[in-house]
């Protein structure tokens, strides 16, 4: 599972496959909605008289970005072929056109026939029903629709535009689509197909012995046809070439952030940090969704997928952009949160589609009998904590002011009454991982962070409400010291499991997450119960293999590739790697600390794919990516943890 090329501009997404194939669009809004679900729209090239697809046998490919931009520079060579082609490809940041440029070099000494197929198996709205796909004249173009979406594409050579094209019915009655047709090199000519339908257009050229010729292929994404219609004659106008230049200098400079510090620091680590950033950027929808990975390759080990808005992740990712003055993007993000906020109760539920509506959940509606509205309060408290982090930063008083009434109030004071009045410790929800319920270590820390917010909010606005805030943080930090500290094992246990009988058990997993009980401010890094929870953490959760890098937890089962559970505890995170080096960042004082921070940064840019993408796991014995990649979070810490070491290198230097 991995996208090694993902492009967008916040509306239009797409998402390419290590074989070539696209195999993720989604538009109006990044995430939502997948027109192609798990299908492909996918090259094909005939020369002399043999096919062959792009995602085939027979291809050596080298998939990459240009530098420090979300443009594509794809090199692929078919030796038996005699063609390499060096593919460009970009989404226009401003419009939403997707450009694909292919350079094809002859290889051979003769001169030869090169015909390319693009085969298109759109799932408009995340269905094939009621589709239509139809060749039109007028605009030399193939326009599949359903109600309000539709994509045209389209592309010409140096000479001239369609050779040949199709449309057909697909995925029912034993027909497996027009993409079939493409594999003698000869088109049907069929001008329109209604239902489930697929559709393929080629271009032809004739490339001299040693030489190379130009292809451009264009997608345009629109509600009408006076839409996409209007998109296709602007690139005809302008030309995918400078397109293609317009969207790289654009990229550059966004991503352009970085200190001349950065510059300092070792291969590839400057480069994967503006990487990162990119990536990010593409994952968030221009109306504010941070969305976790958008991967559909996921749904072959159920029909779900990731392409939702955690809080969360939205949380600890807009934190980080907000660190390096993205104000604009953050500030849609937490104006989100406030509209998709539950009026009933100020606490958000499991995930968010991009337009605001619920995610899929495996949170259940009852436990032990008994009916509960299922959330992770650590999700509403990142937000707060991250709100006030980006006031802290800007002193934007105007724009948290119009969250004062609508989001933080009532967060707040969800948070104060949702407590065990005699200890302080909330009431259970689920977990980070979202796996189990009880009181856990990780909501604790977030919700310490979340009252000292609300606190310093409720100070700004003259409430009087900021006594009883931190009087609960204290009250909370007292009762993780006092119920979540395990002297037999001498750390903090995860969680206490909340069991029906109202016996409390402790849950002492060693768990990585055990991070947030410093990170959010409750306990300090030097604090001795914290240093022997890191250290165990640390050890205990290090995969023994070649590979590397640190566990979520012991006895991880997701993705599990070994039951040798005292050397392989669980695959390797990259989050849980980089909070790691956090934690190391958190607590030191002079150069030689700097060590070991610095290796696990570079674990995890040894780790990332050739194109610079962090996935969210890794394959424990062959470091292969597991699960979907790139994770939004995954990247957030990458940068975050660049960051943490810059600072702390500053404040080591001023002391030297």
């Amino acid at each position: 599972m991995s996208r090694p090329i993902v492009l967008s501009n916040g509306n239009l997404f797409i998402g390419i496959a290590p074989d070539l194939d696209i195999r993720d669009l989604t538009y109006p809004r990044v995430g939502f909605l997948n027109h192609l679900s798990g299908a492909r729209i996918r090259l094909g090239i005939w020369v002399n008289g043999h096919f062959n697809w792009m995602s085939g046998s027979g291809w050596t490919r080298r998939l990459a970005y240009r530098p420090n931009t979300l443009v594509s520079d794809t090199t692929i060579t078919h030796s038996s072929l005699g063609i390499q082609i060096r593919i460009s490809e970009a989404v226009t940041h401003h419009e939403n056109i997707f450009i694909r440029r292919l350079t094809l070099h002859n290889q051979t000494d003769t001169e030869q026939e090169v015909r390319l197929f693009l085969a298109s198996d759109f799932h408009i709205a995340e269905t094939d029903i009621g589709d239509t796909a139809f060749y039109n004249p007028f605009l030399d173009a193939v326009i599949h629709y359903k109600r309000d979406a539709y994509f045209l594409l389209t592309g010409n050579t140096e000479s001239d535009g369609i050779y040949q094209y199709a449309t057909g019915i697909k995925g029912f009655q034993g027909a497996e689509g027009v993409w079939r047709d493409a594999e003698n090199g000869v088109l049907s000519m069929n001008p329109i197909a209604q239902g489930s339908v697929d559709s393929v257009f080629s271009l032809r050229m004739k490339i001299g012995a040693r030489r190379s010729s130009v292809a451009n292929i264009w997608l345009c994404a629109g509600h009408n046809l006076t839409e996409v219609s209007r998109l296709h004659d602007l690139v005809v106008k302008t030309g995918v070439e400078e397109l293609l230049r317009d969207t790289e200098r654009y990229w550059a400079t966004w991503s352009a952030v970085e200190s001349e510090t950065i510059q300092q620091l070792p291969e590839p680590i400057p480069e994967l940090f503006r990487r990162s950033l990119l990536i990010i950027r593409a994952l968030i929808d221009n109306h504010g969704a941070v969305i976790a990975a958008i991967d559909s390759d996921i749904m072959e080990t159920a029909r779900a997928h990731y392409a939702y808005m955690w809080p969360r992740d939205g949380a600890l990712v807009t934190s980080v952009l907000d660190r390096l003055g993205y104000q604009d993007i953050t500030r849609r993000f937490f104006r989100f949160c406030r509209d998709i906020l539950p009026t009933d109760r100020a606490a958000f539920f499991h995930k968010y589609s991009a337009d605001g509506s619920l995610g899929a959940s495996w949170h259940p509606w009852t436990v032990d009998g008994w009916a509960e509205i299922p959330f992770q309060q650590d999700s509403t408290a990142l937000v707060l904590w991250a709100l006030w982090k980006h006031y802290n930063r800007y002193r934007d008083l105007e724009f948290v002011e119009s969250l004062y009434d609508s989001f933080i109030r009532p967060c707040g004071e969800f948070i104060l009454s949702y407590r065990y009045p005699d200890t302080g410790l909330p009431q259970p929800s689920y977990d980070v991982w979202e796996e189990r319920r009880g009181i856990l270590a990780f909501t604790c820390g977030s919700l310490y962070g979340a009252l000292i917010a609300c606190a310093r909010f409720a100070d700004i606005f003259g409430e009087t409400s900021a006594r009883s805030y931190l009087e609960a943080a204290d009250q909370l930090r007292n009762g993780c010291a006092a119920h979540l500290w395990d002297e037999p094992s001498a750390r903090f246990a995860r969680r206490i499991e909340c069991r029906p009988d109202n016996t409390m058990i402790k849950d002492t997993t060693i768990d990585s997450s055990l991070y947030a009980l410093f990170a959010y401010g409750a306990f300090s890094p030097d604090d001795p119960r914290i240093v022997s929870t890191m250290r165990q953490v640390v050890s205990r959760l290090w995969v023994q293999t070649e590979v590397g890098g640190l566990a979520r937890y012991e006895n991880d089962y997701y993705f599990r590739r070994s039951d040798d559970i005292a050397k392989i505890p669980g695959n390797p995170w990259f989050i849980c790697t980089l909070w790691a080096a956090q934690y190391h960042l958190r607590r030191a004082c002079n150069r030689k600390d700097l060590l070991t921070p610095m290796e696990l940064i570079l674990w995890a840019a040894k780790h990332a794919t050739e194109s610079g993408i962090f996935p969210e796991q890794l394959d424990p014995y062959t470091g292969n990516p597991l699960s979907v990649s790139p994770l939004t979070w995954s990247h957030a810490e990458f940068v975050n943890a660049v960051l943490d070491y810059l600072d702390c290198l500053t404040r080591i230097e001023a002391v030297d």
